[in-house]
C-alpha cells in the first residue's frame, strides 16, 4: 500500500491557492518517468537525487511529452520567475510549470511535501513491487508565488566553524522551506574561515583559536579544546555550485573595519600599531564587541581589495550579486587615540571617527560597484553617510531599515528582537545557554518584515527578510538545529506566503500543519526543539547565558 498522502493544507509555507482534491491522482511508482523541458534540468537532477533515493525509483527520462505516469517540468514566462503551478492531470501525470527555473524548483519542493514525510528520507524504508505506488497525490492544482525576493538565513561559521558538509546540508534545509539566500558570516574576531591564497596566514593563523568561552561571555567556564577550520577555495566553489543548483544565492560576508582581530592576529600591520601592540594579539577566544579594529590606511585598503578580488572569483556575480562587508560594532576608541588615524581624518576631511568608518564603507562600495557587485552591510553603515547604491541589513531593530528605505536604499529586515534564532525559545531553566528575549514559534510566525507606516515608495525598497543565527553558544550542528528549528519553518512562511496582519494570522492552523512538518524534520534528521521542551541531551545545565525578560521592544 502507498504511504498516507500529505493533505494539501499541511504544506509549509502555505501556498497562495489550492484547488482539489479531485478524482484524478498522481501515483509515484516504478513506471514514473521525468519529462524535463529545456531550462528545467536542475530540478530534474534534484528530483532524481531526492525522490529517486527516498523511494528507490529510477525516474528515467522520457522523450514523449504526452507520456503517462510522468512528472512533467515546464516553463511559462507569463508567470513570475519564482512562481509555479502544480497540476495533477489525467493518466497519472504531475505537471510543474514555473515562470523560471527557480519556480519549477519550488514547485518540486511542494510535490515532495505532498508525497509525504518518507519523501524526505535518503533511502526507502520498504521494498515495493514493480507497479505498486509508493505515494499518491490527489490535489488538483496549486498556484503559488513568494511574497519577498530575499528569503534568507545568516549562518555564522566564524564563531563556531561548521564543516562543509554541514553547510551543504543547511542549503538543502533552506531549499526544503523555499528560502533562497544563505548569508555566510565568514570572518570575525574569533576566526577567519575562507582561504585567501595571497594572504595564507589568514587561515594558517587566523582560523584557529586556543580555546573558547563556554556559554555567554560572562560565564566563568572555558572549553580548552583548540577550535578552528576553514573552507578551501574549492570548498567554497562547491558550496556556491550546490546552492546554485537549488536556486539559492550565497552572500559572503567579510567583516570590516571592526570584528577583525583574527585578521590582525595573522597580519599585525592591519591594526592600529601606534596605540596597541598588535603583535601580541591572538585569535580572540571569547565573545562580545572587540576593541581591535583595522587601521585606516591605504595599505589596509589594498590588503582587503586583494581579499575581495579572490572572494569575487569564488562567488560569481550571476549567483552572488551582493557582497556583505559587515560594518557593525566598530568601536572608535583606538582611532581616537591614534595619531595616525586622527591625521587621516584631517587629511580626508571626514570630520570624525564616524566619518572615517563611512570612508571605509564608501571605498569598498565604489570598488565593488566598479566590478558589477552591490555592497550590503549592517545598519551601522548608515552612520557618517551611506554610499548611493549600498543596501542595508537592518539588525538593531526596524529603525535602521526604515531610515535606509526612506532614503532610497534597499533593505533586508532582520531585527534581532524578532528573528535572531540564537535567542531562547521559551522561559525557564531548561533552555540551553539562554540568550536574549523569549522568541517562541508563535512569536516568529507573527513577525512582520514591513513596518507599519512605511510609505509605499519606501516599502518597495524592502527586498525581503532574513533570520540570523549567531553561533557563540552553538558549538556544533545539533545545537544549531535546536536553535533554528522549528522556528525556521514559521519564518519561511512569513517570508514566502501572503499572510494577514500579525494579530490576524491563524497560528492554530499553522501549529496543526506543523504536526506533519515535524515528521518531515524527523526524516531529515533535524535535531529540533520538541514542542514540549528540550530533550535532556539538548540541555546545558549550569552554563551561563544572558536571558532578557519581558517583551522585546519594537525599535
Amino acid at each position: 500500500m502507498p504511504q498516507t498522502q500529505t493533505k494539501d493544507d499541511d504544506l509549509i509555507p502555505a501556498p497562495s491557492r489550492v484547488e482539489g482534491p479531485s478524482r484524478r491522482a498522481f501515483l509515484l511508482d516504478r513506471r514514473t518517468t521525468l519529462d524535463a523541458a529545456p531550462g528545467t534540468e536542475t530540478t530534474a537532477r534534484w528530483l532524481r537525487t531526492t525522490l529517486g533515493a527516498a523511494f528507490g525509483l529510477p525516474l528515467p527520462d522520457t522523450a514523449d511529452e504526452n507520456a503517462t505516469h510522468s512528472i512533467r517540468l515546464r516553463l511559462d514566462d507569463t508567470l513570475a520567475p519564482e512562481a509555479y503551478r502544480l497540476d495533477v492531470l489525467p493518466d497519472q501525470v504531475a505537471e510543474i510549470t514555473g515562470g523560471g527555473p527557480a519556480g519549477v524548483f519550488w514547485g518540486a519542493q511542494t510535490l515532495r511535501q505532498l508525497l509525504g514525510p518518507d519523501a524526505f528520507r535518503k533511502a526507502p524504508t520498504k521494498a515495493t513491487a514493480k507497479e505498486e505506488p509508493v505515494a499518491v497525490v490527489t490535489t488538483q492544482t496549486i498556484e503559488d508565488a513568494p511574497r519577498f525576493g530575499w528569503r534568507g538565513l545568516l549562518l555564522d561559521v566564524a564563531r563556531h566553524f561548521l564543516p562543509k558538509d554541514d553547510v551543504l546540508r543547511y542549503l538543502d534545509l533552506l531549499a526544503a522551506h523555499k528560502l533562497n539566500v544563505l548569508h555566510l558570516h565568514l570572518t570575525d574576531d574569533q576566526g577567519w574561515r575562507i582561504e585567501i591564497r595571497r594572504h595564507p596566514r589568514l587561515t594558517e593563523i587566523g582560523s584557529w583559536r586556543a580555546r573558547s568561552k563556554w556559554g555567554h561571555r560572562a560565564s566563568p567556564l572555558w572549553d580548552e579544546t583548540p577550535h578552528g577550520g576553514f573552507y578551501t577555495q574549492d570548498d567554497i566553489r562547491e558550496i556556491v555550485a550546490y546552492a546554485a543548483e537549488r536556486h539559492i544565492t550565497v552572500v559572503p560576508e567579510i567583516d570590516l573595519p571592526g570584528h577583525s582581530q583574527a585578521a590582525i592576529a595573522a597580519y599585525p600591520e592591519l591594526g592600529n600599531t601606534d596605540v596597541v601592540d598588535t603583535t601580541a594579539l591572538t585569535v580572540w577566544d571569547t565573545w562580545g564587541v572587540n576593541p581591535n579594529v583595522l587601521a585606516p590606511t591605504e595599505a589596509v585598503l589594498r590588503f582587503y581589495e586583494g581579499v575581495f578580488e579572490e572572494v569575487l572569483d569564488l562567488f560569481p556575480a550571476a549567483t552572488s550579486p551582493f557582497v556583505h562587508v559587515g560594518g557593525d560594532e566598530c568601536p572608535k576608541d583606538q582611532w581616537k587615540a591614534s595619531p595616525a588615524a586622527q591625521a587621516r581624518i584631517e587629511e580626508l576631511g571626514v570630520g570624525d571617527e564616524d566619518g572615517l568608518q563611512s570612508w571605509f564603507i564608501r571605498h569598498f562600495d565604489r570598488w565593488l560597484t566598479a566590478r558589477g557587485r552591490r555592497l550590503i552591510g549592517w545598519d551601522e553603515i548608515l552612520e557618517g553617510g551611506l554610499a548611493e547604491g549600498a543596501a542595508v541589513s537592518s539588525w538593531r531593530g526596524y529603525a535602521g531599515g526604515v531610515a535606509a528605505a526612506e532614503a532610497g536604499h534597499d533593505v533586508v529586515m532582520c531585527p534581532e528582537q524578532q528573528v535572531y534564532l540564537d535567542h531562547r525559545q521559551a522561559p525557564g531553566d531548561e533552555e540551553p545557554m539562554p540568550i536574549g528575549y523569549v522568541r517562541t514559534l508563535e512569536d516568529v510566525y507573527r513577525f512582520e518584515p514591513v513596518p507599519p507606516g512605511l510609505s509605499p515608495e519606501a516599502a518597495a525598497h524592502i527586498l525581503g527578510t532574513q533570520a540570523n543565527v549567531w553561533t557563540e553558544v552553538m558549538e556544533n550542528r545539533s545545537r544549531i538545529d535546536y536553535q533554528v528549528f522549528p522556528r525556521l519553518a514559521a519564518f519561511a512562511e512569513v517570508a514566502w506566503s501572503a499572510l494577514p496582519a500579525p494579530e490576524a494570522r491563524d497560528y492554530t492552523g499553522f501549529e496543526r500543519r506543523m504536526h506533519t512538518h515535524y515528521r518531515r524534520l524527523d526524516a531529515l534528521g533535524v535535531d529540533y526543539r520538541p514542542p514540549a521542551g528540550p530533550h535532556p541531551r539538548q540541555q546545558r545545565p549550569g552554563v551561563l547565558g544572558r536571558p532578557l525578560e519581558g517583551t522585546p521592544p519594537i525599535v
